[in-house]
């Protein structure tokens, strides 16, 4: 009864939800686009096949700021009204079956379809993100993720470029300098899980062991980077195919890396699209690897794409199951101690989250810790619970039951109840329902593990106690499997007192990556009988580590001479695809007395140069935190931070309101950006002189 109650009000709020499905049920849409990169538009139509279920006098269909040029309804004209958000069919359907509706217009999206300017790639990007953003900001379509569709798509592009979309391509027409790429999808599935990206792409292709084409995209010219980005890509399908017990249900399976990516990565139906910023090479892969994401993603297409949430309130069973599954395929390819460690780092998250009172994971407005981690936590929590059979079997049943359909945490829970056979009410309660995480009943989880057990111990030491355990397991700095628990220790300390300093050294002198990398995070300040040993880490092979040790460096030693050398030993390493090293490079050079004089100008023409909007979004924002450090924006860099406040990545615009109203308070910015509020681009004129008036 409990679990009746705890539930209850799932329904309450679904009476009314999703009335249309009930009285029309659509099967098909087949969509037909010619997409234009240079005007940045959206033309052509979607014919959708339907059946009546029961007599009603409309037909809705959402639809954004769009251009409707005519609407057919079993191949006549038909009476319908638009207010720029919604199109209604007006007409006295009849229960039948076979009804087709056609809808032609053309529009520039604002949103959920994106036109991204180009970098060294030479060539527009164009993407959609439907999820949070909806589809029907591009496609005549349906946000309401319980009506589900078999999309078939046709695209014609320019066509130096390859379209890549949902389905298996199944035809291509090239026509003077139009190619049209035709892609067939077999199964139903929301709408805003559609999608598209156009651009410089080439690929290769891997086969799964159950033999389902696995496409993994790349820049021509980055070629160089495909197996770093792409590792361990085939062995995540095949375990996690296993794993879950249920065949890919798709024909085939496609990645695609786009620059400026508002999230991640986004798992539509059959074709993953996701930041370029995971495309690393084999040094960057140590600290910033797409292991997770692409494992991620690729859960999705079971736990989202073939069985959808009925709402927000559900949205565990689409992330809470993603990130679970990604977390048991880096177990499988890391280890059982990288498992709990993440499990350990997500539970002090949620500890934290609690302070603030915490949030029940079927809170429909709950953050992202909330669906992801804690719902991760939920499914491992219920996994030991009820048992590895019975759990395997709920999976299998959850997933057979609701395939092409949507489904919520009651549909899900009372499958786990019958196969265990255990009441499942307190629970759900516990881990579901209350708005505190369990913490105490997590700790005696991770106390499963040693490392996560161990990593519980030293939260209760104190420091003196902390360093006595350092002293007496020397064999953790040179473990790699230990690393973690080094990591965890230096963050406790301080370099102060001889003993605090021994645990250090023997860190730093450590032959494991990771080990001598936590020195470079947590050591501050650096002892001066350490220098010469720290300055080694300038050498490691992470970006990471080499980026963390030179900003130190120059903090803690003043000298130019040692100035000059910590600067020689990292001249020309560029870092992660955000250039975290060349722009911190660049930014000391400039202010570094001395040093290369007669190339301080061009030192500051390629700073100023990645505030671009051309640059990659990350790029810009290196550039502009480290010209805002050393006052160093000019005309051309103000314009660009201005345009950058109305960037689509939220975080970034985000970043660049807080600074643009920081460098008002500045007289002298004040009045360059005064003066150039005139000749700007209509919005971007708009916004600065709402903010020149607001602050």
């Amino acid at each position: 009864m409990k679990l009746f109650f705890a539930l209850f009000f799932f329904f309450i709020s679904f009476i009314g939800f999703s009335q249309q499905t009930q009285f029309i049920d659509i099967k098909k849409g087949d969509v037909t686009l010619t997409i234009d990169p240079e005007l940045k538009k959206v033309s052509g139509y979607v014919v959708y096949t339907f059946d009546i279920l029961k007599a009603t006098d409309s037909l809705f269909i959402d639809a954004k700021n769009m251009e409707i040029e005519a609407v057919f309804l079993n191949d006549s004209p038909v009476e319908f009204t638009y207010n720029n958000t919604k199109l209604k069919v007006n007409y006295n359907f009849k229960s039948n079956t076979l009804n087709s509706l056609k809808i032609e217009y053309y529009t520039s999206p604002k949103k959920a379809l994106y036109f991204v300017s180009p970098d060294g790639n030479n060539k527009t990007q164009v993407w959609t993100q439907g999820q949070g953003k909806y589809t029907s900001n591009w496609l005549p379509s349906f946000d309401d993720m319980n009506e589900k569709i078999e999309f078939d798509l046709s695209i014609s592009t320019p066509s130096i470029y390859k379209t890549i979309a949902n389905g298996k391509l199944v035809d291509k027409i090239e026509e003077k300098n139009l190619t049209t790429w035709k892609y067939d999808m077999q199964y139903p599935m929301s709408s805003y899980l559609v999608a598209l990206a156009v651009g410089n792409y080439d690929y290769e292709t891997e086969v799964s062991k159950s033999g389902i084409p696995i496409e993994m995209y790349y820049y021509p010219n980055k070629s160089d980077i495909v197996e770093p980005t792409y590792r361990h890509t085939k062995h995540i399908f095949d375990f996690l195919e296993t794993e879950i017990g249920v065949a890919y249900p798709w024909q085939n399976y496609k990645q695609v890396p786009v620059k400026d990516f508002l999230y991640a990565g986004m798992e539509n139906t059959s074709l993953t699209i996701f930041s370029d910023s995971h495309m690393v090479d084999s040094i960057g892969f140590i600290d910033k690897n797409y292991i997770n994401v692409n494992a991620h993603e690729l859960a999705h297409q079971w736990f989202g794409d073939l069985v959808t949430e009925e709402s927000s309130t559900h949205h565990w069973l689409q992330e809470g199951f993603a990130t679970y599954y990604a977390l048991l395929a880096e177990k499988e390819i890391f280890g059982e101690d990288y498992f709990y460690e993440q499990l350990y780092n997500s539970a002090k998250q949620l500890e934290d989250l609690n302070k603030n009172g915490g949030e029940s994971l079927l809170n429909p407005k709950a953050s992202s810790l909330t669906f992801y981690e804690r719902g991760a936590w939920a499914i491992f929590a219920l996994r030991n619970y009820i048992g590895d059979r019975a759990f395997k079997k709920s999976i299998k049943k959850y997933l057979k039951d609701y395939a092409f359909k949507n489904a919520n945490t009651h549909n899900f829970i009372n499958i786990a109840a019958a196969k265990s056979q255990i009441k499942l009410e307190d629970f759900v309660q516990k881990w579901f329902v209350n708005p505190k995480f369990p913490l105490e009943d997590a700790k005696q989880l991770l106390l499963q593990n040693e490392v996560s057990k161990t990593l519980l111990t030293i939260d209760e030491m104190n420091n003196e106690e902390v360093i006595k355990y350092a002293e007496a397991h020397p064999i953790i700095f040179s473990s790699q499997d230990k690393s973690v628990i080094v990591t965890h220790i230096l963050k406790r300390l301080l370099p102060n007192s001889e003993e605090e300093k021994a645990v250090f050294l023997k860190a730093m002198q450590s032959n494991v990556l990771k080990t001598r990398q936590a020195v470079a995070l947590y050591m501050n300040p650096i002892p001066q009988e350490f220098k010469s040993e720290f300055e080694k880490l300038l050498l490691d092979k992470s970006y990471l580590t080499i980026q963390n040790a030179l900003m130190k460096l120059w903090v803690n030693f003043p000298f130019p001479k040692d100035r000059v050398r910590f600067l020689d030993k990292t001249k020309g390493i560029t870092g992660f695809s955000d250039k975290n090293i060349e722009t911190l490079w660049l930014t000391l050079a400039l202010i570094t007395e001395d040093y290369q004089q007669n190339n301080k100008k061009e030192y500051f023409d390629i700073l100023l140069s990645y505030t671009n909007p051309s640059q990659h979004f990350e790029i810009r924002q290196q550039a502009f935190q480290y010209l805002y450090q050393i006052k160093g924006f000019d005309e051309m860099a103000l314009r660009n931070l201005v345009q950058a406040c109305k960037h689509p990545v939220w975080q970034f615009s985000k970043f660049s309101r807080e600074l643009l109203k920081e460098l008002m308070s500045n007289k002298d910015y004040r009045i360059v950006l005064e003066g150039i509020v005139t000749d700007l681009p209509s919005e971007e004129k708009v916004f600065l002189e709402q903010q020149l008036q607001e602050n």
